[in-house]
């Protein structure tokens, strides 16, 4: 069995902070505000997985609201909705992401946050695809107000999981 799931997530860009996207540290004069560590990239991609699983959003398990989740490496969130994922049988088929900013330019980091995300989802590289594009200077991510990203995922049936399950009920 498979099943797809869709994340997007948004954050304003500001001074004093560091710039996270997909695990990686941008050399950028600009961060993104935000709760956690504001890794829009790694928030799109958890709300796919989520979305996949029918378990809601983000914000549902790891709530803005609390100081648990206060400047959070959003890395360890991902390891976290990745165990929820395992634990309901399932694991990476394939993901696509797309972050959506004007400046600053990624292509050299993208390899980099391949690597750190298809470690997080314990998947080879190969499964995890990251591409950044502009908006051609339009709207809050072309005037460089704001960075955003899309996730797709594909979770398939963990078949050994699912036989080890098996073999521990029986």
């Amino acid at each position: 069995m498979m099943r797809i799931g869709h994340g997007y997530d948004v954050h304003r860009l500001v001074a004093g902070r560091d710039l996270m996207l997909g695990g990686v540290k941008i050399d950028y004069e600009l961060g993104l505000l935000g709760h956690s560590d504001a890794d829009v990239l790694l928030h799109a991609i958890c709300d796919a997985i989520l979305g996949a699983l029918g378990m809601g959003d983000i914000g549902k398990h790891f709530p803005d609201t609390t100081d648990e989740y206060a400047g959070i490496d959003s890395r360890k969130l991902l390891r976290e909705v990745i165990d929820k994922a395992q634990s309901a049988g399932y694991r990476i088929g394939n993901l696509d992401a797309t972050i959506i900013c004007q400046k600053p330019k990624l292509a050299s980091y993208i390899p980099q946050m391949v690597k750190r995300i298809a470690a997080d989802c314990q998947v080879v590289s190969g499964r995890i695809n990251v591409k950044a594009t502009t908006t051609e200077m339009l709207g809050f991510a072309g005037r460089s107000e704001g960075i955003a990203a899309h996730a797709v995922v594909l979770l398939q049936r963990d078949q050994k999981r699912q036989a080890a399950n098996a073999a521990v009920i029986a």
